[in-house]
């Protein structure tokens, strides 16, 4: 007797349902329809973003990630519609209850990928460098190699991979040396108290006229900057083109050698360090030199009394 009530009850509910599968038939092939022209719409849509993402942020990896979370969004927002139909709202009020916790709980775990990913974004949108520019960011410098849309690779000057998270880019001082042509090369030097300064200007800016890929149409500067503990200190300023890190480097060189020769030919003294002894006021005399013969051979007689 129970068998044949539990038999009438399932009997009972597969009727209920068939009914209502008759019922929202009509709705049925109507969600299905809807959810369908929202896969080709957002397929659509997905091309079409792409070719104008393409030419506004000339950034591939940013581009196809863009184009795929709109094309994701529409789908989404096509089967929401189609569960509206089948007049399943509180099915999709707890969905997108679920899909809010979700996305918060995952904004929280993956906070610094977020991070890299917004910074990556806004990166490709402003295009503060190029692949190929040599960049300076927190002790990191090199000639950028690739542009991710969460990290920027470089390739440093002695050869090494690094890889820069978006983020430190973004959020950090960041020189760009490739996007200037000419960059200035800033030599200190010091000179002996004994030097006439004025002689000394006219020849260390007349040694550095002729630095591979000077700037012909910008001046030499020279300032003094301090007296120090045993120089007067300068600074030269030369205006260079920049063609790449080691043809700066070459140009910084080929300087320091025209002033330390054109010093040397016109006796210049470059003073030692405050702990060499100089006997003189232009510093590396002789003894002999500086004091009379005779004071030399009293003072040696004396000693030999001794």
């Amino acid at each position: 007797m129970e068998i044949d009530n539990y038999y009438d009850i399932v009997v009972e509910k597969l009727i209920g349902w068939s009914e209502l599968l008759v019922k929202m038939l009509p709705n049925l092939v109507l969600a299905i329809v809807v959810l369908i022209a929202f896969v080709f719409a957002g397929k659509l849509i997905r091309n079409l973003s792409e070719k104008l993402l393409n030419r506004a942020i000339n950034n591939q990896s940013l581009t196809s990630i863009i184009s795929k979370v709109i094309y994701v969004m529409v789908v989404t927002i096509g089967a929401f519609a189609a569960l509206t139909l089948l007049d399943l709202d509180k099915t999709v009020s707890s969905l997108l209850a679920g899909a809010g916790i979700i996305g918060l709980a995952l904004g929280f775990a993956f906070q610094d990928i977020a991070t890299n990913f917004i910074a990556g974004f806004f990166m490709a949108i402003k295009r503060p460098f190029k692949i190929g520019q040599v960049i300076h960011c927190e002790g990191h410098s090199g000639i950028i190699k690739h542009i991710g849309i969460r990290t920027t690779e470089i390739t440093s000057f002695q050869g090494q991979e690094v890889i820069i998270p978006n983020k430190m880019l973004f959020q950090n001082p960041l020189v760009n040396d490739s996007e200037n042509t000419y960059k200035r090369i800033d030599l200190n030097v010091g000179v002996s108290y004994g030097e006439d300064l004025e002689r000394v200007r006219d020849i260390a800016i007349e040694s550095v006229r002729n630095t591979p890929n000077i700037n012909k149409n910008k001046d030499i500067d020279l300032v003094y900057l301090a007296f120090g503990s045993s120089s007067i200190d300068f600074r030269i300023m030369i205006w260079v083109e920049f063609k790449s890190q080691l043809e700066f480097l070459k140009s910084q060189s080929e300087a320091i050698i025209a002033i330390k020769k054109a010093f040397d030919k016109e006796d210049i003294m470059i003073p030692f360090p405050i702990r060499t002894l100089d006997f003189g006021i232009k510093g590396g005399e002789k003894l002999n030199e500086v004091f009379p013969q005779e004071t030399m051979q009293v003072n040696s007689g004396k000693e030999a009394n001794q």
